[in-house]
């Protein structure tokens, strides 16, 4: 990896690090972890090709009618921004793709959305575009860290996106490896996705929320393909001093996230959700779930959740009106895993709010933010009728770095998937091309065929 830098150098260390990324060898370790992150991105994307959010996206990619090579998840070929556009959508639609825990934001919606399309479209090997996504995931993952007072976090906190507004850079670079861009034309492909940069939390339970992912990675390869024809954008609005930091930012108080690429490679610690809702819902509907079994028939009177301030921040709702506003309702995630619910995928439909548990349970919940408390961490406090209180606490939820999910769990949840909207056969074939990619065999075109085709959306 690169050399150490100055701080005052931090626009330059990127692009340095995006153009030697080209031949840059990966370690063993870290092409498995982008191998568990394409399955992941894989699953969730398929699951989530017919949301509303798609279908309109779907209309309007057909209206442009841009011919390429870059496969549209179960849809035609087009250019490879365009596809980008709507598999990057697809991955976020179900709020279930990976996360990088310390504020980054879901990357790989937009990396490997960047990596896989514009790889395609120009016929190169699968070893690319796993090249081309890791350096993404590094470049994104850094720039939105610091943990819980980072920046990431604390752009949250000031009603911005960190997926999208960090998604961008990440898409860049992972576009600037696919197509072999010098250090300076890297300097501008970033600089085009920072001043591109936004997306706001007030778009969270609407169709806005997925298009973040995908726009990222749109914007990413249009930055890249831009600079490759000789666009020249602002290269230093990643310092300290202007750009992205100040103007989101301004009085704001926050760790800056180190920059270094030397010390260790941040794909290893990438987050997988199990839930088809906000990451801040997360800890606590496990412990509704893990209490469920200890409450019999026994009514329940009121929930008290002890959570993290940013669980109320991004998923605050306490009465949400339709299942996508329930992705962002810590109360209702709560009350539907006391009420049984797995919240895949599937279960957040309108009817869920119907649900007479749900609905009834819902209401009791209050939600106490706790600062200091980890963000994967919840401790619920739930008063029975017979005036017992049961206590139930997750210290860190399933699916964090420090608590992995296994090859077998992933296959689990990408199965549980695919095989819905592809069928066994297919979804075998795509895991198999999945657990191999990056190894010789030709795993894009493999990846394009199997999700070729029209689902009836």
């Amino acid at each position: 990896m690169t050399e150490p830098h100055q701080q005052s150098d931090r626009s330059a260390t990127l692009a340095s690090f995006v153009a030697r990324a080209t031949t840059m060898p990966l370690p063993e370790e870290v092409q498995e972890a982008g191998r568990q992150a394409l399955a992941d991105y894989i699953g969730v994307s398929v699951a989530g090709h017919a949301d509303p959010a798609v279908k309109a996206l779907r209309k309007l990619a057909n209206s442009w009618n841009a011919p390429g090579g870059a496969r549209i998840f179960l849809g035609p070929q087009t250019q490879p921004a365009v596809a980008a556009l709507l598999n990057g959508t697809m991955t976020h639609a179900m709020d279930l793709d990976d996360v990088h825990y310390a504020g980054g934001g879901h990357p790989s919606g937009p990396c490997w959305s960047a990596a896989l399309t514009l790889a395609q479209h120009h016929g190169l090997a699968d070893t690319t575009a796993l090249r081309a996504f890791v350096t993404g995931y590094e470049v994104m993952s850094r720039l939105g860290g610091g943990g819980q007072s980072g920046v990431g976090r604390t752009l949250q906190h000031r009603g911005f996106h960190p997926t999208s507004i960090f998604g961008r850079a990440g898409a860049a670079a992972s576009a600037c490896v696919v197509l072999g861009l010098t250090k300076e034309e890297a300097a501008s492909a970033l600089g085009v996705a920072a001043t591109t940069a936004g997306g706001l939390v007030g778009s969270f339970g609407t169709h806005s929320k997925p298009f973040h992912a995908g726009k990222a990675a749109m914007d990413g390869i249009m930055a890249a393909e831009m600079a490759q024809s000789g666009f020249l954008a602002a290269s230093d609005l990643f310092e300290i001093d202007k750009g992205i930091l100040p103007s989101f930012l301004k009085d704001a108080e926050y760790v800056l996230p180190e920059l270094d690429f030397t010390q260790q490679w941040y794909v290893l610690r990438n987050g997988y959700k199990r839930f088809a809702s906000c990451r801040a819902t997360h800890a606590a509907a496990e412990a509704a779930q893990g209490v469920r079994g200890r409450l019999g028939n026994r009514r329940i009177e009121a929930i008290r959740a002890y959570v993290n301030p940013i669980a109320l921040v991004a998923a605050g709702n306490p009465a949400p009106k339709t299942g996508l506003e329930a992705r962002f309702s810590t109360h209702c995630c709560i009350a539907m895993g006391l009420a049984g619910y797995r919240l895949s995928a599937f279960d957040f439909t309108d009817d869920i709010i119907n649900d007479p548990i749900v609905a009834d349970l819902t209401p009791r919940v209050t939600c106490i933010p706790v600062k200091g408390q980890s963000e994967v961490a919840a401790r619920l406090e739930i008063t029975l009728s017979d005036g017992q209180t049961l206590e139930a606490v997750v210290d860190v939820v399933l699916g964090h770095p420090d608590t992995p999910l296994s090859w077998a769990q992933i296959e689990d949840k990408f199965k549980g998937l695919v095989e819905p909207v592809l069928g066994g056969t297919r979804a075998n074939g795509l895991f198999v091309t999945v657990r191999r990619f990056g190894e010789g065999m030709d795993g894009l075109a493999s990846i394009a065929s199997l999700l070729a085709g029209d689902t009836g959306t």
